[in-house]
């Protein structure tokens, strides 16, 4: 049996056990815009079953969590909200819990899953999704918990259903896995190694995304610099952006993440040629010091990354330049983390994520010597925060006053009596508007720029 037909003989056989039933789920997500796109994909398959979106845990028939093992603190989040889960269980048995994702693919993370919930019905990773309704099937009708987690990545499967959170920006996924090894890093142990999508199955899909009113799509990927080399036809990442660039309907193109090592001149020329690429890059640092960047394995020295961002700026005036940053990575001394303001002083960051570094299990990382202090990193962390806070700050206010276009993205989750959007340089805008504006480009005059937020008035 075809896997096409696998899940067309489970689909339809769980369109029948829920018809009538009026069924509802519930998908909490945990992590990066990989397992938001991934929670979609579950969120289609059940659409298309016949189950209801909620948000309200009491009244789901399915409740679904998507984990990310990329840090520490996700997963003892993932452990406590399972846990909680165990009256609702007690309450109403034919409850069906699940958990899935990065976390799943750590086999002591699963087996210790599986031993302190034993009431968790559906355990799965991230290279199994597709077969979500076969194990969904078994799930319903065994009594036991299923787990199936898969070991090697398989080949790519096309065709899923999804449900996208938004009709006005859509993420896109070209390509799953990693061949970086970043010594801090677990994603290429969960997610396996780099396998990119057929140009065409991109293309086509982002094509019925603008038929159905799509404005933006976001290109996802671990490393989407690295698109196309596992093809071996010599079609990159810039020419996938040149040929999206051509399809009606989509007015602006994203993508994360990139690496800095595979950041090609041709890569900058696409972007600044192809008009609806945005001028945004998020363009990861982790450190800004040679030594830890060596013991990180990312391939590049500080001096090529300022080399990258002088010749993005160069080739595409006004480009924002956002980034990672990771605090207290093994043996980071006081003069190490010094390098790393410095270098947030130099490049001006728009924005940046700031981490505490924590050790992964199954990384070298996780084995080097000489750790930093719990409270050292916490201080480290906050004196970075502060710098780039100031940063942020001084670079939004030069938006005083300027007007800029917005993509009108729906309602500002802060308030509820104001719209929110993005400018093409990815800064979030707030303004007062109506809900029939939802999905339209709007020119809003700054009149209060804020560290990580504008406000403005539409004219």
């Amino acid at each position: 049996m075809s896997l096409k037909e696998e899940q067309q003989k489970y689909m339809q056989a769980l369109q029948q056990y829920a018809e009538g039933k009026r069924f509802k789920y519930h998908i909490v997500t945990y992590g990066c815009q990989m397992n938001v796109h991934d929670s979609e994909k579950l969120a289609g398959m059940l659409q298309e079953i016949g189950y209801e979106e909620t948000q309200v845990l009491e009244e789901a028939d399915i409740i679904l969590f998507n984990t990310c093992c990329v840090r520490e603190h996700a997963e003892q989040r993932v452990y406590g909200n399972v846990g909680a889960l165990r009256s609702y269980k007690q309450s109403n048995p034919n409850l069906i819990l699940g958990v899935c994702g990065c976390m799943m693919q750590q086999k002591e993370t699963a087996e210790d899953i599986i031993k302190k919930f034993p009431f968790v019905d559906l355990v799965f990773g991230t290279h199994n999704l597709h077969h979500f309704p076969r194990l969904l099937f078994e799930a319903v009708n065994s009594g036991h918990t299923v787990v199936e987690i898969l070991d090697e990545e398989g080949n790519i499967v096309e065709g899923i259903p999804a449900k996208r959170a938004s009709n006005v920006s859509a993420y896109v996924t070209i390509m799953y896995g990693c061949n970086n090894f970043c010594t801090y890093c677990i994603v290429p142990h969960v997610r396996g190694r780099e396998r990119s999508r057929l140009p065409g199955d991109i293309t086509d899909e982002i094509g019925e995304l603008a038929a159905n009113g799509c404005k933006e799509i976001t290109l996802l990927g671990q490393n989407v610099n690295s698109y196309g080399k596992d093809l071996g036809d010599g079609y990159l990442f810039p020419d996938l952006l040149r040929d999206v660039n051509k399809i009606e309907g989509i007015e602006r193109i994203r993508f994360v993440t990139s690496h800095p090592k595979d950041l090609s001149d041709d890569l900058i020329d696409a972007m600044a040629e192809c008009e609806k690429v945005c001028e945004h890059i998020h363009l990861p640092l982790q450190a800004g010091s040679n030594v830890i960047l060596r013991k990180m394995n990312r391939r590049y020295t500080r001096e090529d990354y300022l080399k990258l961002v002088d010749k993005l700026r160069a080739r595409i005036p006004g480009i924002a330049v956002s980034t990672d940053i990771i605090v207290g990575f093994p043996g980071e001394t006081e003069e190490d983390f010094l390098d790393t303001l410095d270098m947030m002083e130099r490049v001006q960051y728009d924005s940046a994520f700031t981490f505490i570094y924590s050790p992964r299990k199954g990384t070298p990382a996780a084995s080097m010597p000489d750790g930093v202090d719990t409270e050292v990193k916490k201080e480290r962390l906050n004196r970075l925060i502060a710098l780039q806070n100031d940063i942020s700050k001084a670079k939004n206010q030069l938006y005083m006053d300027k007007v800029v276009e917005v993509l009108v993205e729906g309602v500002s989750k802060n308030n509820p009596k104001m719209l929110s959007g993005r400018t093409r340089t990815n800064k979030l805008v707030h303004f007062e508007g109506g809900s029939e504006i939802i999905g339209e480009f709007v020119n809003v005059k700054i009149t209060l720029p804020k560290a990580w937020t504008l406000e403005g008035r539409m004219i």
